[in-house]
């Protein structure tokens, strides 16, 4: 079921409280924008030139790091992505936690697998709560305009 959604394109980010009773107003960025704990995130979407497919018209479905996430990562990984040099890698980082159409946690089954919009699969898994691959969702259905946020723990990475 997960599969049939994979048809569309890019995006990343967002949260919040305000965030959320405003999202379904607003775009996947100016959502994470608007919530102030996706810094790094909303950073690497403009330095990997990302913004306009993700004002898209969508859906997106977007696992979307905080900015604590980017913050776990060995110090200078962002930094080093950041570069104009890494951009193609920051590219499959950022669309690697992205899935083409709207998928509502409602549609989520245990060990399920879906195509990203990099082209590698994620792996959900409902046992002890929701993970996407090894980052867990801390917050989900955060409607925007042109898709759904799942706030997640972690920044998941494409195998190599």
């Amino acid at each position: 079921m997960f599969r049939k959604f994979a048809a569309a394109s890019v995006a990343s980010i967002i949260l919040t409280t305000t965030a959320v009773a405003d999202g379904h107003g607003k775009d996947i960025v100016d959502t994470a924008v608007a919530a102030g704990s996706f810094e790094t995130l909303v950073a690497a979407v403009q330095a990997a030139e990302l913004v306009d497919t993700l004002k898209g018209e969508g859906p997106f479905t977007v696992f979307a790091p905080t900015d604590d996430a980017f913050a776990a990562l060995p110090e200078g990984t962002v930094e080093n992505l950041l570069k104009p040099e890494n951009k193609d890698q920051l590219v499959a980082i950022l669309t690697y936690h992205v899935v083409p159409g709207k998928v509502m946690s409602g549609d989520l089954s245990d060990d399920m697998t879906a195509a990203t919009v990099q082209g590698g699969d994620i792996t959900i898994d409902l046992d002890s709560g929701v993970m996407v691959n090894d980052a867990n969702v801390v917050k989900a259905d955060i409607e925007t305009k042109n898709g759904v946020i799942h706030m997640i723990d972690k920044v998941i990475l494409p195998a190599s």
